[in-house]
């Protein structure tokens, strides 16, 4: 695993453009980096490969067990929540996506730091912007990579009864909407009819959710985090709306960093893991403390010994986790992430997020690979 330095593409931000990717800036800062990628070598990808579909079946297996335990105190999940989960897991309700974050150097195992298994962005630029990087270098490589044809299959497979499925994002958001823009392409290209909404424009008509021409709703991408979707006003309706959520309602545990425990309790000493707790007392060393339902690195810290950080008010139980800081691999002070996504239920390719700082955010850098 190298980062080279490349010569940028002549006329690169018009075919940036060409292909529909309006952010390769943001606030006048690189989004998309023209002049550097990431190079690997076969095994290396492999071993990707591998660590990603091992991570997504124990993450699998996890659901199962907290589905018959009923161990949702853990997660934080209420009632309502919980009903949901069991409801979608039970009735067998097949994912379409989702991104696991990974540490990786080359040399190392890969190890995870996060899933974002239901809002999961970035993927315009890994499965599409990227392929076209590629084709035009000329290199004569390969790129891990098979997302599109992954979605489009999956469409097919993830059991949809109906031939229209309705998408709905923030639509100011723009991020969101050339994901979810583009989740529809991929819906359409596997046969499917399909409406765009504004989350905001999600009707009820006291039977079921409807569009703006008070169609029913019979199943909904919703590129919107299902924390939230039980705090809106029409969240008291989720539980008995006919509608098929994409993703499914038991997304909320995997999302949920309290997993990450969980996985180390159950899978202790797993390669592929980094040792994580509710509690910082039963961890040594440098570690992290993340938010239960944070995203894009959002007021995660990393403290030298838990003798720093902030002291709770006896057993206080709160809405941290705490997993062993595992620093990110440094090329020349860019330190890279790599975001392994899952398609219906198998490893489909990878996307690369780089930052001067050891905590990946929103406004951390995109970079092409290949190998």
């Amino acid at each position: 695993m190298k980062r080279l330095s490349i010569p940028p593409r002549e006329n690169w931000e018009q075919r940036l453009a060409a292909i529909g990717f309006e952010f390769h800036s943001i606030d006048g800062q690189p989004y998309w980096t023209e002049d550097a990628c990431y190079r690997f070598d076969s095994g290396q990808i492999d071993e990707l490969e591998t660590a990603t579909q091992a991570l997504h079946d124990m993450s699998l297996e996890l659901v199962d067990r907290v589905v018959e335990r009923g161990d949702y105190e853990r997660l934080g999940l209420n009632l309502h929540a919980s009903a949901l989960v069991e409801q979608s897991w039970r009735a067998g309700e097949r994912a379409l996506y989702g991104r696991m974050d990974l540490s990786y150097d080359g040399r190392q195992p890969p190890k995870l730091l996060e899933y974002n298994a239901d809002t999961p962005t970035a993927l315009f630029e890994a499965s599409v912007v990227q392929w076209f990087w590629l084709q035009d270098q000329r290199s004569g490589r390969d790129q891990f990579n098979s997302i599109h044809e992954k979605l489009v299959k999956a469409w097919n497979e993830i059991g949809l009864a109906s031939p229209r499925v309705h998408f709905a994002s923030v639509h100011e958001a723009l991020e969101d909407r050339v994901t979810c823009e583009y989740l529809r392409d991929t819906c359409v290209q596997a046969g499917f009819e399909t409406v765009a909404l504004d989350i905001t424009d999600v009707g009820w008509n006291g039977r079921a959710f409807t569009d703006l021409d008070e169609r029913p709703i019979a199943q909904l991408f919703k590129l919107y985090p299902w924390e939230w979707m039980l705090v809106e006003a029409f969240g008291e309706h989720l539980h008995k709306a006919p509608t098929r959520w994409i993703e499914p309602a038991w997304k909320m545990l995997l999302s949920n960093k309290a997993v990450l425990p969980l996985l180390w309790q159950w899978f202790p000493g797993h390669p592929n893991l980094l040792p994580a707790s509710n509690s910082p007392d039963t961890l040594s060393g440098p570690l992290v403390r993340k938010p239960r339902l944070g995203r894009e690195g959002q007021d995660t810290q990393i403290f030298e010994s838990r003798l720093l950080l902030p002291k709770r008010d006896g057993d206080q139980v709160d809405d941290w986790i705490y997993q062993r800081l595992h620093e990110l691999p440094d090329f020349g002070g860019r330190r890279p992430v790599i975001g392994s996504w899952i398609i219906g239920d198998e490893a489909a390719g990878i996307g690369i997020r780089e930052d001067d700082g050891p905590i990946t955010r929103n406004t951390s850098r995109f970079v092409p690979h290949l190998f």
